[in-house]
Formats: C-alpha cells, sequence, structure tokens
C-alpha cells in the first residue's frame, strides 16, 4: 500500500460530532468502529425502516456473491472498488484473493476513518496486491489516475460501486461518473453496482421518510433511484443474469429470496 496516497493530518478530517455513513453502516451490520452519534442516528433509521439493517446485510452479502462469480466463472484478476466503507470481514481482496492469490485490488473512500483502518487491514497476498486511494467518486478521473499506478487499464476490472452512487445527489452526474470510469476500463471489464430505492415493488416506501431524516442528521446526503434510473448507469454494458434484481436475489439459491428495497446488478463492457 503506497503511504503517498494518505493525507498526513486524518484528525483534521475526522468529525465525530456528526454520524457518518460508513460508520453507521458499520454499525448496521453489528460492527464496533463507529461512535455513540453514529449509534443513536442508525438506530432511529432502523426505527423507521425496520429492514435497513436487513438491506445492509444484504448488499454486503452480495458483494461476496458478486467477487466470487466474477473471480471463479468470469476469470477477472482486478478489482476497483469505489466506496470501500469501513474493513469487515470477507472484503474484496480477501475473498478476490482466496480464489485468485495474484489478483489485484484498488480500493477508494474518502472517509478519514476508513483511511485509518485501511491501513493496517487491507493487506493482500504475497503474489498480488493490495491498494487504497484516498478519494471522492465525484472526481472519477482522479480515481482512474491513481488506479493506473496498481491495476493493469489494458486488462479487463471489474468495477464495485456498491451503495456510492446513492451519495451523488444529481443523477446526470451519477451517470456521467459511472460512464467515464467504465469509458476508461477496456473490453471484457464488469460493472457490479447497488443501489437503494423507494418503489414500491419492493417495499421501498418506507426509504422516504428514513432518508429524510438522514439528510437532516447525517452525511452524506443520500438520495434514492428507481428501477428505470438504477438500470440506465448500465446502459452499453451487458447486464447478466439475473438482471436487475434486488440484491437477495441476485444469483442466490434459490432466486427467489425475500425481496428488499436495494437493487443490484452487474454488467459485462462488450
Amino acid at each position: 500500500m503506497r503511504e503517498s496516497q494518505h493525507p498526513k493530518d486524518v484528525s483534521d478530517r475526522l468529525n465525530i460530532g456528526v454520524a457518518h455513513n460508513a460508520r453507521v453502516w458499520n454499525h448496521w451490520i453489528g460492527g464496533k468502529d463507529n461512535y455513540r452519534v453514529d449509534q443513536q442516528v442508525g438506530d432511529q433509521v432502523a426505527t423507521m425502516f425496520p429492514v435497513i439493517r436487513d438491506v445492509a446485510r444484504a448488499d454486503r452479502d452480495f458483494l461476496g456473491r458478486a467477487v466470487r462469480f466474477l473471480t471463479a466463472d468470469c476469470g477477472v484478476r482486478q478489482f476497483l472498488d469505489i466506496g470501500t466503507g469501513l474493513p469487515t470481514l470477507d472484503n474484496t481482496h480477501e475473498i478476490a484473493q482466496r480464489i485468485a492469490p495474484e489478483s489485484r485490488i484498488v480500493y477508494v473512500d474518502n472517509d478519514p476513518i476508513v483511511l485509518v483502518h485501511a491501513r493496517s487491514l487491507l493487506v493482500g497476498t504475497p503474489q498480488g496486491a493490495t491498494d487504497y486511494i484516498d478519494a471522492d467518486v465525484h472526481d472519477p478521473d482522479s480515481i482512474i489516475e491513481s488506479a493506473a499506478a496498481t491495476l493493469d487499464l489494458g486488462r479487463p476490472v471489474a468495477v464495485m460501486m456498491l451503495g456510492i452512487l446513492n451519495f451523488v445527489l444529481d443523477t446526470g452526474r451519477a451517470q456521467d461518473i459511472v460512464r467515464r470510469i467504465m469509458a476508461a476500463a477496456p473490453s471484457g471489464s464488469y460493472l457490479a453496482l447497488t443501489h437503494p430505492t423507494t418503489d414500491s415493488e419492493l417495499g421501498g416506501e418506507g426509504n422516504i421518510a428514513a432518508m429524510k431524516f438522514w439528510n437532516e442528521n447525517a452525511t452524506p446526503p443520500i438520495t434514492a433511484r428507481s428501477r428505470t434510473e438504477i438500470g440506465a448507469f448500465f446502459d452499453g454494458l451487458e447486464l447478466l443474469p439475473p438482471g436487475l434484481v434486488s440484491c437477495p436475489q441476485w444469483r442466490t439459491e434459490p432466486e427467489s429470496a425475500v425481496a428488499l428495497p436495494q437493487f443490484g446488478a452487474v454488467g459485462r463492457k462488450p
């Protein structure tokens, strides 16, 4: 991991007085890397939207299935994981390198507490490589430039964008971010994406009030999108079976798992 990627004074950026998504998410999945304010806001959101903890766990389970599928079935050996969040068990590099030790993984996040943990926990195999970039999803050009130091962008890359585009509030800008990142990846690359929704087909109406509370009490602000809006992120890509579905229903046995208001899909760049 290249220390040149890291800011010298992380404490200047760490605000423990306001709930932050990475830490609240960690609280929802049963982690310990969070503060009282994160627990309070997270518990209130869970009171308003009781399935949120199930959503958080389903999103994490989707990561595991997607990385295993991309590594074992699709032969991917490079991953660009944007919006890493706090490290926990079975991170992207651990899953991929367990199957293919030569895999190369670059994590991207801009939360200072994630940065602190990334330094000590995101250590890969000697055969492969694991790196962390301190960068913002709103700056895709910087992400691509920095990732090229570890990844060979002439070879297929799996871009992981799980629960991150919901923090890009403008849909047009979010689509542009995806287009620019995937344009830098060669043919045969993949996009794995999850995103919350308020669509009634998945019972997402409860997201509306909960997200309003979140935006008034936590950071960064969040938005949900419709199936159509989320599907548009895959424009120009080939959606792999079973397509755009609720996270628990993506490549599970059986595929009739309980639906939750979080879409997930994987697409391949022709």
